[in-house]
């Protein structure tokens, strides 16, 4: 079946300083050129504010609270993203085989990093490969396989003889393992609460933390000279008040901790900007949280301060710059979502997109 040509007027968001009157899809691809022939006869015009497909640089497709779902349910998973405009999601860990997703030019792209690694009893059960520190190094480069150029460890959790977070590593095991998976062509990233695995596991290389909610004054020098990324995930970090309520009886050290790392979410992500950390829009959906939630994930951004062209970039073009894919350039393969209004003046609006277009077909309206 032929597509239409489809020519988009008003606001084109090509980058945070550049903006064009009208953009072009025609065969699919991106173009700032009428076209010519046969397609000029057939085309369809519509108005809006024009950004890339959103990123969703931390989710779970696959992934429930009990660990890996069915085939349909993560079919659903990744539809639910797709009509919230996220059309590139890095899969920060799922245990279900997700490559059938590959084939299918109707859903998002998908950038997988292997399944969690983390020490025995030290994660969420049915969740991740568990291994001693002695076997990281090679279910790091079992899971660099699984993946698509990432790799995720499960960097803190909870120590029940300490009965508060603690890190998982020694500090020389994860170089180790940062290094083999940097030899394999994989980037590495880390699921962190505290305040005390970040040094060590930045010192080792590591490419980006999730979470990022111990990060402190001594720390955040050090990720903005490594250029080391993080992935906030503010609507996760919401559900802190209820582990902590749930963990309070037990390990109240713990209940402690947790909500003063929630106390001052906002603080530490605005701390990172200021300090030119990267910063990235992820969402942690999957495991407890639905999926769609990119939107909410830009308005907590701003919640905490970022300018919107910044939030803005933390969920299209810079983060698809960071994760190798290309915005609205040139022969790029239309992956775009116009919206009523413009997104820099309220990023509210991206909650509600009026067009969504996927590899040059519109998916929703």
């Amino acid at each position: 079946m032929n597509v239409p040509a489809l020519r988009i007027r008003g606001g084109v968001l090509v980058s945070p300083t550049e903006v064009r009157d009208e953009v072009w899809v025609v065969d699919g691809r991106i173009t700032f050129s009428a076209p010519t022939g046969p397609a000029a006869r057939d085309v369809r015009t519509v108005s809006g504010w024009v950004l890339p497909g959103l990123v969703d640089a931390h989710c779970h497709v696959g992934l429930a609270a009990h660990g890996a779902v069915d085939r349909p349910t993560a079919e659903q998973q990744i539809i639910t993203d797709r009509a919230a405009g996220a059309l590139l999601l890095r899969d920060a860990g799922s245990p279900a085989d997700t490559r059938w997703i590959d084939a299918r030019d109707d859903l998002p792209r998908l950038v997988r990093a292997g399944r969690h690694i983390a020490r025995p009893r030290r994660y969420l059960r049915n969740y991740a490969a568990e291994v001693e520190p002695a076997d990281l190094v090679a279910e790091v480069l079992a899971q660099a396989g699984r993946g698509d150029g990432w790799v995720k460890l499960v960097g803190d959790w909870i120590d029940r003889g300490l009965g508060d977070l603690a890190p998982c590593w020694p500090a020389d095991v994860a170089k180790a393992a940062i290094d083999a998976a940097h030899a394999a062509g994989a980037r590495v990233t880390a699921h962190c609460f505290a305040e005390d695995s970040l040094a060590d596991l930045v010192e080792a290389g590591i490419d980006c933390i999730e979470h990022a909610t111990g990060l402190t004054e001594r720390t955040i020098p050090l990720f903005a000279e490594r250029g080391v990324a993080i992935v906030p995930t503010l609507v996760n970090i919401a559900t802190f008040e209820d582990i902590a309520a749930g963990a309070e009886a037990k390990f109240p050290a713990y209940a402690r901790h947790m909500r003063a790392l929630y106390a001052r979410r906002h603080d530490t992500v605005r701390a990172a900007y200021d300090a030119g950390i990267p910063i990235f829009v992820g969402t942690d959906a999957g495991g407890s949280l639905p999926h769609g939630l990119v939107a909410a994930e830009v308005a907590e951004l701003r919640l905490a301060g970022l300018p919107a062209a910044a939030a803005l970039d933390a969920a299209t073009w810079g983060a698809r710059s960071w994760l190798g894919y290309p915005g609205l350039s040139e022969g790029a393969w239309a992956d775009l979502v116009v919206y009523p209004s413009d997104p820099r003046a309220d990023v509210a609006v991206l909650g509600a997109p009026d067009l969504i277009v996927l590899r040059g077909r519109p998916v929703s309206a």
